[in-house]
């Protein structure tokens, strides 16, 4: 019995089909969906117009994370934080202390971009944030509501942020952060990362008639978080 060539075209391009069929299988990325808490350390300042002397000043940072991803190097990542923010005065040689604490609640939605092998993978956040202030705390050493009354107070220094209240608790900016992701067996895992915030709204009344027309807060966080796979 002979077999034509036209009988071996059929069984022909179907092996031939077999092997891209299962490349493209492999090609085919399964969402991955995760959740997660993150806690660690925030360092802020507030950025005054006329400026003011001060340095950073640290806080906690804590929230739950959601993350989904349907591309292979480009997903969603959304939090729900809280953050300690504020200031901490600078006196230099001067025997005083002063530092207001800002509490918010945060909410960042960003673009999660990610790269690496399936046990360490890289990457990048970005993403716009809002944020709702929750808490107003003040420090000192000295009373500065009766600054009169403060013996050696410089003179010359600028106080109406210590006294002032807060015209606004709504926040914006922009956060961007870059770290790493180590994936312990197949659906847990730990991150590190370091993220800035840079934000948009004045927590001090703006206009030229003001005291200030800008005081907008930023800050450095470093957390460290856990994530575990649902999808």
């Amino acid at each position: 019995m002979t077999i034509s060539p036209k009988q071996l075209i059929l069984p022909l391009i179907l092996l031939l089909a077999l092997p891209a069929s299962r490349m493209a299988a492999q090609r085919h990325y399964i969402p991955h969906v995760h959740v997660g808490v993150h806690g660690g350390m925030s360092l802020s300042n507030q950025s005054f117009y006329p400026s003011i002397k001060e340095s950073m000043l640290s806080g906690a940072q804590f929230g739950v994370s959601f993350r989904y991803a349907e591309e292979r190097h480009v997903g969603l990542l959304a939090e729900l934080n809280i953050e300690q923010r504020g200031w901490k005065e600078n006196f230099e040689e001067d025997p005083f202390s002063f530092q207001r604490q800002l509490t918010y609640i945060e909410l960042p939605i960003m673009t999660h971009i990610f790269f690496g092998s399936r046990t360490v993978k890289g990457f990048f956040n970005l993403g716009p944030e809002v944020g709702y202030m929750i808490g107003d705390k003040s420090t000192a050493n000295f009373p500065y509501m009766d600054l009169p009354a403060v013996d050696g107070f410089p003179a010359n220094r600028r106080y109406e942020q210590m006294q002032m209240d807060i015209s606004s608790r709504f926040d914006y900016g922009i956060t961007a952060g870059a770290g790493v992701e180590f994936i312990i067996r197949r659906r847990n895992s730990i991150t590190l990362e370091g993220r800035y915030y840079y934000g948009l709204g004045n927590i001090f009344p703006s206009s030229r008639k003001d005291v200030f027309s800008a005081s907008r807060g930023s800050s450095i966080q470093i957390t460290l978080g856990y994530l575990f796979r649902l999808k």
